[in-house]
């Protein structure tokens, strides 16, 4: 695994480049969450589970199967303890599921997901993984959460102290690396002040979001620099996992470039959709809808074409992306 340690990330990138020998790239598939959580249409639960089981079949490193939010915000995804019953007895060994949680009552529910897992199919853990949401920018955060950066970091303490007392990790998200549609531009200063905090909260990895799909390769650049010196060296996790993991939207058809320098920065984890599902509605026009996640297909390719790997299946990943596409009309 690679080590940051030892060199000063901002300033000296011939001293971190000299430090990347490991060429394997960690891979989390969103498709069943992030995927559908904006869409109109409501998809069944079985065809979401048939989703999750052809996803297993790829052999990525981890799927976000769902959120635990209320029904009334997101209704698309109301159905997370059904459809975590269902794929339960079928959890791939080695394979992580996670699942997102806004606050206390959301890690409840995931907590009960695992207790009746247990109970019924024996797993230690059917969820490893929780994830919490916050933004590097005021507007964007007031409008996704109804709160303000600093309350949804007074909401986080308490859920990542009882997820890790369950032995669970625990993911940060930040939305708007780039640019927010509310409050334009966002400094790569904003980004990593808001991700020391999550460190300090005690998150295992930083999870950036282009929301919007605005980056290109030359604003990102600075982010991810800024953001590996808030990190301190610490390349990986205690649970073996890279601490920062890269979200990208395709909305303007950049996805691939950032990719690309985001490698070369160093980064070895990231978020993709089957299908390229998803999409920030904020993103969309009055007669477009906004492209999504990066598909998971045209990331494999690009780190492919940078000389880099992955545990995943292409033709499995193939089959499960038409799966994913044909889920919504």
């Amino acid at each position: 695994m690679i080590s940051w340690r030892g060199s000063s990330p901002k300033n000296n990138r011939a001293g971190l480049l000299s430090l990347l020998v490991n060429t394997q790239v960690r891979i989390t598939e969103v498709a069943p969450r992030d995927g559908l959580q904006a869409e109109t249409a409501i998809v069944a639960t079985d065809r979401k589970a048939d989703l999750v089981r052809a996803l297993n079949a790829t052999r990525v490193d981890e799927i976000e199967i769902s959120s635990f939010v209320s029904p009334k915000w997101i209704p698309q995804l109301g159905d997370a303890k059904e459809l975590f019953a269902l794929i339960a007895a079928e959890k791939p060994a080695g394979m992580i599921y996670s699942a997102l949680v806004p606050n206390e009552r959301g890690l409840q529910g995931a907590l009960a997901v695992n207790a009746h897992a247990r109970q019924e199919h024996g797993i230690e853990r059917l969820i490893d993984k929780i994830s919490v949401f916050t933004a590097a920018s005021e507007g964007f955060s007031l409008k996704n959460t109804n709160a303000t950066i600093e309350e949804t970091l007074l909401r986080f303490a308490p859920v990542i102290e009882q997820a890790h007392h369950q032995g669970l990790m625990v993911r940060g998200y930040i939305s708007c690396i780039i640019q927010c549609p509310f409050d334009g531009g966002i400094s790569p200063i904003q980004v990593g002040d808001v991700a020391s905090k999550l460190l300090d909260l005690g998150i295992d990895e930083l999870d950036l979001g282009d929301t919007i799909g605005a980056a290109t390769p030359e604003t990102i650049e600075p982010v991810i620099m800024e953001v590996i010196d808030r990190l301190q060296g610490d390349a990986t996790n205690p649970f073996g996992d890279p601490t920062l993991t890269l979200h990208l939207h395709d909305t303007f058809g950049h996805a691939s470039e950032c990719v690309k320098m985001a490698l070369d920065l160093g980064v070895r984890s990231f978020d993709s959709a089957a299908g390229g599902l998803g999409g920030c509605p904020y993103a969309s026009t009055e007669t477009s809808r906004a492209p999504g996640n990066i598909s998971t297909l045209q990331l494999l390719n690009t780190i492919a074409e940078m000389g880099y790997t992955t545990k995943v299946d292409l033709d499995a990943m193939a089959a499960a992306s038409k799966i994913a596409s044909g889920l919504l009309p």
